[in-house]
């Protein structure tokens, strides 16, 4: 990785130059998120870190960020309460200015719960998370965005806004309707210089899902999902959202970016059907 602010392509001496601007990284104290902010700020972005509840790695990856040249400051709040969505904002106006990139990446997956013999109160807390807190995130972005005449918003899906799985109708149902905000919002704000992408990842290897590729068991039923004969890291996925909120996207909105290494290819029809 070059040390002068951006992401090189290999041979082709293309960059991805993202200095001069703002990101939020939203649920950016762990797993994808963290892999993201990092790729942002070596591409010269200044990084707005955001967690709900672990400061301490949030603190961690701005120190590493700032140590190394670039800038980063770390903001905290519950994304599916709009009070609290409208003070990170305002904070990140403050610290590093208002934002040009927002990566609506935190999200989880919830209890596995049949509908019908699940708590209510689970589902809408998936939802809450998943939908609206890009929804909050996202509104408070358009804002600033439309001020300025440009930004890009990419929503972190999944390839289950695809494909269904069975448990799981709550993150299903948010991540499908992400998918669907993303391409109604895109058409409302193209006419202010704005794109808003989704990015599907499949399985990326990221310390939640450790009981799956840790085990050899599960990890062998799992590569049988993927065409690919490996599970995504999360540099795989990091370096495409890089790629989507830099300028060699200019003219990619309102569309879902699938990285998933052949899942969506249903690979159990490779030897016939």
């Amino acid at each position: 990785m070059p040390t002068d602010g951006k992401i090189e392509t290999y041979g082709s001496g293309i960059a991805i130059d993202l200095k001069g601007k703002v990101a939020l990284v939203t649920g950016s104290s762990s797993g994808l998120g963290m892999e993201i902010a990092k790729y942002l700020a070596k591409a010269g972005a200044k990084v707005a870190i955001h967690y709900h509840s672990e400061k301490q790695p949030a603190d961690a990856l701005a120190d590493d960020i700032n140590k190394n040249g670039g800038k980063a400051a770390v903001f905290g709040g519950d994304v599916s309460k709009l009070n609290e969505v409208t003070s990170i904002f305002n904070s990140i106006d403050s610290q590093l200015g208002p934002i040009d990139i927002l990566v609506n990446n935190a999200g989880i997956d919830g209890k596995r719960e049949l509908c019908g013999d699940d708590n209510p109160a689970d589902w809408e807390r998936v939802i809450s998370i998943n939908l609206l807190g890009p929804y909050y995130c996202s509104r408070e972005a358009v804002k600033r965005m439309k001020k300025k005449g440009s930004g890009v918003i990419v929503n972190i899906t999944s390839v289950h806004e695809f494909l269904p799985w069975s448990g799981y109708t709550a993150y299903c149902s948010a991540k499908a309707g992400l998918s669907m905000f993303t391409k109604t919002l895109a058409q409302e704000v193209s006419d202010f210089g704005i794109r808003v992408v989704s990015l599907a990842p499949g399985a990326i290897k990221t310390p939640i899902n450790k009981d799956v590729w840790g085990n050899p068991e599960t990890y062998k039923d799992l590569l049988t999902k993927i065409a690919m004969p490996r599970m995504g890291e999360t540099s795989d996925v990091a370096k495409a959202v890089a790629f989507l909120v830099s300028d060699m996207s200019s003219y990619v909105t309102g569309t879902t970016l699938v990285v998933d290494g052949g899942m969506l290819l249903y690979p159990a029809f490779k030897h016939g059907g």
